[in-house]
Order: structure tokens, then C-alpha cells, then sequence
């Protein structure tokens, strides 16, 4: 999936989206965001306005 306009993705989409590929592609936020050309501080924000944020030890990004 193209992830080059997650800037103007639903953020409840894009939660999902992420969240599937760092489970099945990627190790980390910084790896997914080298893999897809992301600004990982500009996606974490994005999902930190629907309450989400980045987990490290699960790899994931999950409810405050």
C-alpha cells in the first residue's frame, strides 16, 4: 500500500495500516519510516490526535 499521503489519511485508517505493518514488515517506527519514506515525528503525530502512541516493546501503537 502507498503510503506517501498519510498526511491526508483518516487517522483511524491509517492506525490500522500502520499498525499491520509494523506486525508483518517492519521491526520499528524508524524501520517502517525508512521503508516507506516516512517522517516517523509527523506520523507519530498524526496518531497522537486520536490518542495512539508508538509501543517499542510491542512494536506497535496502542491507546495512552
Amino acid at each position: 500500500m502507498d503510503l506517501s499521503n498519510y498526511h491526508s489519511m483518516d487517522p483511524s485508517m491509517l492506525l490500522g495500516i500502520i499498525n499491520m505493518k509494523l506486525r508483518h514488515e517492519c521491526s520499528s517506527v524508524d524501520d517502517l519510516a525508512v521503508c516507506y519514506e516516512l517522517d516517523s515525528g509527523q506520523l507519530q503525530s498524526k496518531l497522537s490526535q486520536i490518542g495512539y502512541h508508538y509501543d517499542a516493546i510491542h512494536n506497535q501503537f496502542t491507546a495512552v
